[in-house]
């Protein structure tokens, strides 16, 4: 039961409505005090007013100083004593949609618990333009609300405007809001504010949310240091120079957040007439809440617009940050205002980050841009992270999707176009270049780089070359595309030759039928047949290994095969006739195989090419491991792994690796055919442990399958579970063939 002085406090203010002819439904939208509120409020179903929303109501009521007096007056009378000011909250609207971040808000609520330990906890909430901060940090102070019973403030601190408020300034109005008197602040007077100011907050449990902050040098004198309170501070930049701050970055929302936020702005019927376009709009928003929000409005104000013809303009790239425009709500603005914060250099960078076509870049990829020393770079580079127009994740660098259009803009404003020509230029030619001497590392008879080479990346050995190969491979796909366009044929063949070992170690990439074609089509139009045959094959093996289009793969091959003999190469052709057998292998065709897997060898072993003939050796056996001669596959494959070691140093190191866990792996296989489980295993084990040691992601996504399967065969369950889950968590580098296959048998488990 409520006590008389809420039954005073909530009759008085029912009388003043009433005289104010307001309903409940009126005053609540006068005074920003909810329905539900006042309604209890008047019933005295609820405690007392805080003194910000009894303000809130005088306001909304028009009450004339007297009236607001007494209304105050009633509401203390109600209140139980305490040693400071009322509770408050002070909440700006525009967050009753919001959708998501349950990490980050269950984040915040633990951080929450901790505040009454006598320590207050101080979480900076950083992310980019238009990621949601605010809303985030609004809706968790309204979730955290019961927890902090003196109050709930926020802080414009408007540090994106040219002239930010102070510190000083800041603090005077957090003390007024507080409760603190005239007379208590003129007393303390100006130099005593900051120390008044770290009392009143080490006394009472408030939460404080300081939003917008422009650095440290404004957030810093704001944070308290003692008391049972918490600070969310907001901010673009990371505020990296805060000491005993908890950090919470924010980026995009999920697809699926995004369209539950769509709809919840457009309606769900409308919505889900057409979800295509709704992901369309989503995706093309980026999933950036900013901009989700406009593009939400604009169907909203827009009742006759469908949402695909949303999506259809948001399609149109040179318009889409012009498009996302609402009333006096600008993506492109809040993107400025950052913007506008760089220094010079970064500012050109984030420019020149436009040039890049893939979707991330590494250090050395700007350097290359800004024409700086790396170290200098890197210091740029940190400076676009700490204000939130760049994101990081180990060692490489992106734009949002957004940021990236925005850049390009400024690009084309700001940047003279022969200069950015010319970095776009330099920028490819420096990428393929390192292609070919990172490629060149698995090629025979290269390795290492010449000492005379001079590059900003580190290739002194294979890892590190894999690492930069992989890392930047969209970048140099894209650099090869614009090489070939500009019928530079010459470069294209010399990168795709120096790849073509490397393409074992990252066969299921996704690319390289494109990087082998493309190719393949430069070698014809420089009209050297043993180039074009050469590269007819890699294509041939792209087509059949890394996409299983096996009578495609026959058609390259066969061209090789013609290519070859106009070039007079005996090794081409024999490559030609291995790929062939190849191909009939996995079409069920055996006898045709086994014809062009001994002509193969024979080619191979007239022209001495030690690979070649080691790989038509291991081709025969795998065609009898596809024929179901197991007994027979065993043998030939026994005898290539001895053909292999009895080699030596002759046989190029990662080539070797490569057939060595391969031809395990295909023991292994023979072996389960042959139902010799625990031969099976441990030859399976073996190649396992091989492709782990030497990077084969694939080829160990094909071992763990058989592996998992001739442990089930065998009974140990546990372990086949085990083999199936580690070929899963390879992830996208594994064959997506062998990866199905290890999730269908997860499943099976489960039932079973």
């Amino acid at each position: 039961m409520a006590d008389a002085g809420d039954v005073k406090f909530g009759a008085l203010l029912r009388q003043f409505r009433l005289e104010a002819s307001l309903t409940i439904e009126a005053l609540a939208e006068a005074s920003g005090v909810s329905v539900r509120g006042i309604g209890d409020l008047e019933r005295g179903r609820r405690a007392t007013p805080q003194r910000g929303t009894v303000a809130a109501l005088a306001i909304g009521l028009g009450l004339g100083e007297e009236h607001r007096e007494r209304l105050l007056a009633a509401a203390r009378s109600g209140q139980i004593p305490r040693s400071g000011p009322a509770g408050l909250r002070a909440f700006p609207r525009g967050i009753d949609d919001f959708v998501g971040r349950e990490a980050e808000l269950a984040r915040l609520t633990e951080l929450a618990e901790r505040t009454p330990t006598g320590l207050p906890v101080v979480v900076a909430v950083s992310g980019p333009p238009g990621s949601g901060k605010t809303t985030l940090a609004l809706h968790a102070a309204r979730e955290l609300a019961d927890r902090f019973p003196d109050g709930q403030l926020v802080v414009e601190l408007r540090g994106m405007d040219d002239c930010p408020p102070d510190p000083a300034e800041l603090m005077l109005r957090v003390l007024k809001a507080l409760g603190v008197s005239d007379r208590d602040l003129s007393k303390a007077g100006p130099q005593g504010h900051p120390e008044l100011y770290r009392q009143v907050l080490a006394e009472h449990r408030c939460l404080l949310v300081l939003d917008n902050a422009r650095d440290e040098d404004q957030a810093r004198p704001l944070l308290p240091s003692a008391g049972a309170g918490m600070v969310v501070v907001t901010s673009r930049r990371m505020l990296t120079g805060l000491d005993d701050v908890h950090r919470l970055p924010i980026g995009e929302l999920s697809p699926a957040e995004a369209d539950v936020f769509l709809a919840s702005v457009v309606g769900r019927e409308r919505a889900d007439a057409d979800p295509v376009a709704l992901a369309e709009v989503a995706r093309r928003c980026g999933h950036l809440p900013l901009a989700l929000r406009v593009a939400a409005n604009w169907l909203a104000t827009r009742t006759g617009w469908t949402v695909r013809r949303l999506a259809d303009r948001l399609a149109v790239e040179e318009r889409r940050l012009d498009t996302l425009t609402a009333g006096d709500l600008r993506l492109s603005a809040a993107f400025d205002l950052s913007y506008r914060q760089l220094t010079p250099t970064a500012a050109r960078l984030f420019r020149l980050l436009a040039l890049v076509e893939g979707p991330d870049a590494g250090a050395a990829c700007a350097a290359q841009l800004t024409g700086l020393p790396l170290f200098d770079t890197e210091d740029i580079l940190d400076e676009l992270v700490e204000t939130g127009l760049l994101g990081t994740d180990q060692d490489r660098y992106r734009l949002h999707d957004l940021l990236r259009l925005f850049a390009r803009g400024l690009l084309q404003a700001e940047e003279p176009a022969p200069e950015a020509e010319a970095a776009r230029s330099a920028l490819r030619r420096w990428l393929l270049e390192t292609a070919v001497v990172a490629g060149r590392w698995y090629e025979p008879d290269h390795g290492a780089p010449s000492p005379s080479w001079q590059g900003i990346v580190d290739l002194s050995d294979a890892e590190r070359a894999r690492h930069w190969l992989q890392a930047e491979g969209t970048n140099w796909l894209a650099a090869l595309r614009a090489a070939a366009s500009a019928g530079d044929h010459t470069t294209v063949v010399e990168v795709a030759e120096s790849l073509h070992w490397f393409s074992d170690q990252w066969i299921f990439w996704g690319h390289w039928p494109e990087v082998f074609g493309t190719a393949a089509r430069s070698a014809q139009a420089l009209g050297d047949p043993l180039l074009e045959a050469t590269h007819l094959n890699y294509h041939a093996w792209a087509l059949l290994v890394c996409e299983g289009r096996h009578q495609d793969s026959l058609g390259r091959s066969a061209r090789a095969l013609e290519a070859a003999r106009r070039a007079e190469d005996l090794p081409q052709q024999g490559w030609a006739h291995s790929y062939t057998a190849w191909a009939f292998s996995l079409l069920g065709d055996h006898d045709d195989a086994a014809g062009h897997n001994r002509e193969a060898a024979e080619l191979f072993e007239a022209a001495g090419d030690l690979h070649g003939t080691l790989h038509a050796m291991s081709s025969y056996a795998q065609t009898l491991l596809e024929a179901g001669r197991f007994e027979e596959s065993i043998t030939e494959h026994i005898r290539t792994l001895a053909f292999l070691e009895h080699s030596g140093d002759l046989v190029e190191p990662h080539s070797a690796d490569f057939v060595r866990a391969n031809l395990q792996a295909s023991i292994g296989q023979a072996h389960s055919g042959l139902a010799n489980w625990s031969e099976a295993v441990s030859h399976l084990r073996t190649a396992v442990d091989l492709c782990r040691a030497s990077g084969l992601p694939g080829l160990e996504s094909r071992a763990l399958v058989h592996l998992g399967n001739a442990l089930l065969a065998a009974g140990h369950r546990d372990e086949a579970r085990d083999a199936f889950s580690r070929c899963l968590a390879l992830g996208s580098v594994a064959n997506p063939q062998h990866t199905a296959t290890a999730r269908e048998r997860l499943a099976e488990l489960d039932v079973h």
